[in-house]
């Protein structure tokens, strides 16, 4: 009897063990995120998970990560932009522009540089698409084209400040729910501070946003019931281990309340945050549960035969790049209102940081493979290598040469798994 047990163990433990070695690419992104924030914080003594340095890494990242989504479907359909750092700070110039110099009010502002930005994309997605020309050469001429119109716009020189709404975009945060009077000169998210054994700061205040930690700890809770729905309904990959679906979904709700946690010790989540969540959910539902994001995949998987199949693959390949110029312009937006002025030299190698981050995240350079999970956790390994880097003082050459390294050994990775495939 101990011995059929001790079989069984061995048998679940095989499997798991062959399910981890045959999905690498998605555990492997995830272990090392996990991994190069460990080293950081014990190199850096703990300053990489203080709340001040969590937010700013954050509001530093925000834009690569919400250019990074579109990049994916533009890498997973067999193409590239290289223009989304140009047009990111063409669009961050028209904004300037638009509410500075014209004084436009923001949200008609706001609404047509996305519509600008969505355009651009079109356009350079009507070249590629039907007249067939290679996305590198249409997109590095676009990369031209509007760094040198970015200086023609703003003359050479900086425009601001912004109106102030429009900076609470990458510089607000959520207001605290939660922190109304119980006392005298208390309040409840004081309460729960001094439950939970917040420590107060100089003044003897408590800074410590309620709100964002029930919020965080709400959204943790719904993200693990939705993905045990889904796995009991038979949905998702059903090769899973149930002990490693079980494992991850822990780990993930896990994070998700401790970086609240942190996050609500210094001022809560930032309003950017919410924007890149609302985004990042839109997007996973987009290329998992829709007939659209299925037939990005197959373009980029054959496009002959997506093609035979009845996919109109010229419009939907002009679409990818017509999001990805919306999510640049949006991009450009957030950069712009967390500086508060308009910069000539705004965008500027961008585009190879997003890039990295969808390579870096699992997407395939042959197109067809890619998630927008993996975008966003490549994204935040390029973040945390250059704050830590930041933090421990090492300079801007190294820092540079480091990330190609990371970059490469992640393509040779893909090469390697797709001949042992």
């Amino acid at each position: 009897m101990a011995q059929q047990t001790m079989t069984g163990e061995d048998k679940r433990g095989s499997l798991a063990f062959g399910f981890i070695r045959n999905h690498l690419r998605e555990y492997g992104i995830l272990i090392a995120l996990i991994a190069i924030m460990a080293f950081f914080q014990i190199a850096t003594d703990g300053i990489l998970l203080r709340p001040i340095n969590l937010t700013n890494l954050v509001l530093q990242n925000s834009y690569i990560i919400v250019m990074a989504l579109g990049m994916l479907l533009v890498i997973v359909a067999g193409h590239i932009d290289l223009s989304v750092g140009s047009v990111m700070g063409f669009i961050g110039g028209l904004a300037g522009v638009l509410m500075v110099s014209y004084g436009v009010p923001i949200i008609p502002a706001v609404i047509i540089c996305l519509l600008v930005g969505t355009l651009i994309g079109a356009f350079q997605g009507f070249w590629i698409a039907y007249f067939k020309i290679p996305s590198f050469i249409v997109t590095l001429a676009g990369l031209l084209v509007f760094k040198g119109a970015l200086l023609l716009l703003l003359g050479g020189a900086s425009i601001g400040p912004f109106p102030n709404t429009f900076s609470l975009l990458s510089t607000g945060f959520i207001p605290d729910l939660f922190a109304f009077p119980v006392g005298e000169g208390v309040t409840f998210s004081d309460s729960l501070a001094k439950a939970f054994g917040v420590e107060p700061n100089r003044r003897g205040n408590y800074v410590f946003n309620a709100f964002s930690l029930m919020l965080g700890a709400a959204v943790a809770i719904f993200l693990f019931a939705m993905g045990l729905k889904s796995r009991m309904a038979g949905q998702g990959d059903q090769d899973e281990p149930f002990i490693l679906f079980l494992l991850r979904q822990l780990i993930v709700a896990g994070a998700l309340v401790y970086l609240s946690w942190l996050m609500a010790n210094f001022r809560g989540l930032p309003n950017v945050l919410i924007v890149m969540a609302l985004l990042i959910a839109i997007y996973s539902f987009v290329t998992t549960r829709t007939t659209a994001g299925r037939r990005v995949f197959a373009i980029g998987g054959n496009e002959k035969a997506a093609k035979l199949s009845g996919i109109n693959t010229e419009r939907l390949t002009m679409l990818v790049f017509a999001n990805m110029g919306l999510l640049a312009a949006l991009g450009g937006l957030i950069f712009a209102a967390r500086l508060n002025v308009a910069q000539p030299k705004a965008g500027q190698v961008v585009e190879l940081d997003v890039i990295a981050a969808v390579f870096i995240g699992g997407a395939s350079m042959r197109g067809g493979v890619g998630t927008i999970l993996g975008a966003v956790v490549g994204a935040f390994i390029m973040g945390v290598l250059n704050n830590g880097m930041s933090l421990l003082g090492v300079g801007i050459d190294y820092q540079q040469m480091i990330k190609g390294v990371v970059l490469l050994a992640a393509v040779i990775f893909d090469v390697l798994n797709k001949r042992e495939g």
